[in-house]
């Protein structure tokens, strides 16, 4: 079904009752308040037809440069669409045969994430991922994301040769994100033991800060997450609810923070330029110690 309004419809059709009024318990228990308006929720861009727009509005922007898909391989009329527009296209990948699928469809840039970063990500990690990736598919460039938290780490990055880095929970606190106080304080609190991959939010592994909202779908007495697209029914409106209402009551313990495990390395919030010269500094200071690790010739 390639009409959205349809496919929505039918999909909505899908969504047990159950699931809703789990969720809309949870929120209510820990104080969230309600949506103001009496609308309901729709697809996200989690299928064809509600993710075309998207890039249809993404292309009428000149400083658009590049287009990234977070889930699988795009498909080729939208890379098409895209190289058409003198664009570049990258995609993530969190095995090796995903990456290789990526180069295969003309992909411009492939992103290997391993298994600790926020957001959707496989089981692999990070420093087993990326050379394997590396070699799946050069000389198709590979930017190595999940773990991604300083200049080190970065140097580590680049010494398995990918040939830079993605990173993404780094700017979630910054002074230029759209957190709020509460959100930030959420971060500012968590180690690295923190996060929990779950299905509860997405319908996929998802990383995330684990909290009552994620420990409460996992029980044996409760409902299954279902799969993604059929979750963001359930879950969307809780998502857009505890964001505006991050503060009140414990929103905290039932929000969706997606965040990878350098968490335990967010403790302040920064401007991006201040991370930037952070992120420069440290990757100096790496370099310059493998280097002196080498002996004279």
């Amino acid at each position: 079904e390639m009409d959205a309004g349809a496919l929505e419809k039918s999909l909505r059709e899908l969504v047990p009752k159950q699931h809703l009024e789990f969720a809309e318990r949870l929120l209510s228990e820990h104080g969230v308040p309600a949506w103001p308006e009496q609308d309901e929720v729709g697809l996200l861009g989690w299928t064809g037809p509600t993710a075309d727009p998207m890039v249809d509005e993404a292309l009428k922007h000149e400083r658009v440069v590049m287009i990234a898909n977070a889930l699988g391989t795009p498909p080729k009329d939208v890379i098409d669409r895209i190289h058409g527009a003198g664009r570049l296209v990258a995609a993530l990948c969190g095995r090796v045969r995903q990456a290789e699928r990526h180069r295969d469809a003309g992909v411009d840039i492939v992103i290997a994430q391993g298994a600790e970063g926020g957001g959707h990500t496989g089981e692999v990690g990070s420093i087993v991922l990326w050379p394997q990736v590396v070699d799946a598919v050069a000389p198709t460039p590979v930017l190595a994301a999940g773990g991604i938290g300083s200049g080190h780490q970065m140097a580590a990055a680049l010494a398995v040769g990918a040939q830079g880095v993605w990173a993404g929970s780094l700017w979630l606190a910054v002074d230029e994100a759209t957190a709020q106080p509460a959100e930030r304080e959420s971060y500012f609190a968590a180690t690295s033991e923190d996060t929990v991959r779950s299905r509860s939010w997405t319908g996929k592994p998802c990383r995330m800060l684990r909290n009552e909202w994620t420990e409460a779908w996992a029980r044996e007495d409760t409902p299954d997450p279902l799969p993604m697209p059929l979750q963001g029914f359930v879950s969307y409106d809780a998502m857009r609810r505890t964001k505006t209402y991050a503060a009140v009551g414990t929103a905290q313990q039932v929000s969706f923070n997606a965040v990878g495990q350098v968490v335990g390395q967010i403790k302040q919030t920064d401007t991006c330029r201040d991370v930037m010269s952070r992120l420069l500094s440290e990757y100096v200071d790496a370099a310059e110690r493998l280097h002196g690790l080498l002996p004279e010739v």
